[in-house]
């Protein structure tokens, strides 16, 4: 696909969410006692010490009504911190207040850890969500992930990187797949070409120099398939962090493999905006994410079964 029809696509895209409804106000998560669930008892695989950086986690943020669609939450950093509060806490705030239920994750990063450690704490991260839906009220196929910078690197990998799961694994939560249903991605960090990567987390999800195979393979613009999941993006043309470019050669991806997509771009805006509050063009990002979830039924509760026939006096069951 060629650059200018991809830019024509998201202008159409923009146009036409921005008459859809408003999202609700971001707000303070509904619950104070939060949840925090290690992703695995004990030492994680590939752990190098037992402190807090060491143990990846989620924190349980859940809504006052569920609508049974849970999103799991990748902050940025550039693979050495995490931005928990922009990107993490009050994002989980927002998706609570239409109903879904958030999941931040804590990952571990680098450069004390390389892929592909901090893939494997996201693909568990899901499975331990899908394994234990019935207890979080969610359903296991309405499971998505939403990362930002870095945490979009991250979030993509998963979308681009999965596999159905082992049903004959002694860990339950091993059992079920890791492929998110959907995928968000905000100014996300996507290839690690040097020609437009984020140097600073491909040095550190990578190292100095990494194998070229190592760095194509993570390169998620080229892992794109007919199976990676619908896909929202948002982005700055003049994103001075993470190159706008990263998100459109995604779109162009997902696009050619028939994926369903919506991509944004603002022509302004700083890199790690989060939910871009005090923003009047960046804050409408949210109200467009709402709308692509509403179109596609993830803030309705699925409808309940029908119930069966009431047996007719006189006639026999049917098998």
């Amino acid at each position: 696909m060629k650059y200018g029809i991809a830019m024509l696509a998201v202008a159409l895209a923009v146009h036409a969410g921005a008459a859809g409804a408003q999202s609700p106000t971001p707000q303070a998560p509904a619950v104070t006692d939060l949840q925090v669930i290690p992703l695995w008892e004990g030492r994680a695989p590939g752990a190098l010490g037992d402190a807090p950086a060491d143990r990846p986690q989620i924190t349980v943020y859940l809504p006052r009504a569920s609508n049974s669609t849970a999103v799991i939450v990748a902050p940025g950093g550039g693979y050495q911190n995490l931005a928990m509060n922009h990107e993490g806490r009050q994002v989980a705030g927002w998706l609570n207040a239409m109903g879904v239920t958030a999941f931040v994750l804590q990952y571990r990063l680098g450069p004390r850890y390389r892929h592909p450690i901090e893939l494997g704490d996201a693909q568990r991260a899901i499975r331990l969500v899908r394994s234990r839906a019935a207890e979080f009220r969610i359903s296991p196929d309405r499971i998505g992930i939403l990362g930002f910078s870095a945490g979009g690197h991250l979030a993509s990998t998963a979308a681009t990187h999965f596999d159905a799961g082992n049903p004959s694994a002694p860990d339950a939560i091993d059992r079920p797949s890791s492929r998110p249903d959907f995928l968000v991605l905000g100014y996300p960090v996507i290839t690690m070409d040097p020609a437009f990567t984020h140097a600073g987390s491909r040095r550190n999800l990578l190292g100095d120099n990494p194998d070229p195979r190592l760095q194509e393979e993570l390169s998620n613009e080229l892992r794109v398939t007919a199976q990676t999941p619908p896909t929202f993006l948002f982005h700055t043309t003049n994103d001075a962090g993470v190159p706008v470019m990263n998100s459109v050669v995604f779109y162009q991806a997902l696009v050619k493999a028939g994926v369903p997509a919506e991509m944004h771009l603002f022509a302004n805006g700083p890199h790690g905006v989060g939910l871009a509050l005090n923003d009047p063009a960046l804050s409408q990002w949210p109200n467009l994410l709402a709308n692509w979830m509403r179109a596609r039924g993830l803030l309705q509760a699925p409808a309940a079964p029908a119930p069966a026939p009431a047996p007719v006096p006189g006639q026999a069951p049917r098998d």
